[in-house]
């Protein structure tokens, strides 16, 4: 059964943050996507960061008792995804995220940059 955690974006953004990912956006994917309710996108300098803050971050959701259900991308860590149920976790280099731009391909989403 998925969690459900109505803080759970801001506690995964938050986490990025600690490890000063930039360009934090959290994206409402209720009734877009069937696979989950939010998206966190961040950016960090290098795949070293990325690995650090996609760790802390599973550390943090562990310790609030969130389950990680799916991990992929450690390997290479230019694109580290974390599924935490009703949130998944899309941690990248930046020339990935550019390339990829998540935000620009689920578009019709609500975003919002996440603030500190």
């Amino acid at each position: 059964m998925t969690q459900v955690h109505n803080n759970l974006p801001e506690w995964v953004a938050e986490a990025a943050s600690d490890k000063k990912a930039r360009d934090i956006v959290i994206m409402d994917m209720q009734g877009i996507s069937m696979v989950t309710d939010y998206f966190v996108i961040c950016s960090a300098n290098s795949t070293t960061q990325v690995q650090a803050i996609a760790e802390h971050m599973e550390e943090k959701m562990r310790e609030r008792g969130i389950k990680t259900y799916h991990r992929e991308g450690y390997r290479e860590a230019r694109w580290i995804l974390i599924d935490f149920g009703t949130c998944i976790a899309h941690i990248f280099v930046e020339e990935d995220r550019r390339f990829y731009n998540l935000e620009r391909l689920w578009n019709d989403a609500a975003q919002r940059v996440y603030e500190a």
